[in-house]
């Protein structure tokens, strides 16, 4: 799996409006929701579930990165968004630092596999010192789009 197999690109945020975790976390579900064209989707109970597993466990994993996610029953396949933030959001990160890229999951409560097959893409390449810069200062779309694109061929 790659990371653009689940990234939707039309949802990808490079601005964030917000600096607060569930402002963030609404903002991204909000994006994903309209330009996947998630039919019958409540975007604000689904954020309420990504919250709801954020404050079970923060997903902030250090480095500047936060990975929130959750299965929900109104997902059929899995799907990410990425949103970037110049200032820094607060997501209680392992290492107390802000964090600056948001990758958000979201998956199909009825398919687990593919869920962690997800997630060990998104993490295989958050691990990459090179991926996380280049998302840390990217501007816009293009650009996140761009890293996501070379990651996937460093992977080839």
């Amino acid at each position: 799996m790659k990371l653009a197999d689940i990234v939707c690109f039309k949802a990808i945020v490079a601005q964030l409006n917000s600096n607060k975790r569930d402002d963030v976390i609404s903002e991204l579900v909000k994006s994903l929701v309209d330009r996947q064209k998630m039919k019958g989707v409540d975007a604000k109970n689904l954020a309420k579930a990504v919250v709801k597993r954020e404050n079970e466990a923060s997903t902030g994993i250090g480095k500047g990165v936060a990975v929130p996610h959750v299965k929900h029953e109104s997902v059929t396949e899995p799907v990410a968004v990425v949103g970037c933030s110049q200032q820094g959001i607060d997501f209680a990160s392992l290492d107390k630092q802000p964090v600056y890229s948001v990758v958000l999951l979201l998956s199909p409560t009825a398919n687990p596999d593919k869920h962690l097959q997800a997630m060990e893409t998104i993490f295989k390449n958050l691990q990459k010192d090179d991926f996380r810069r280049f998302l840390r200062q990217a501007q816009t779309a293009e650009a996140i789009i761009e890293a996501i694109k070379d990651a996937d061929e460093d992977d080839s």
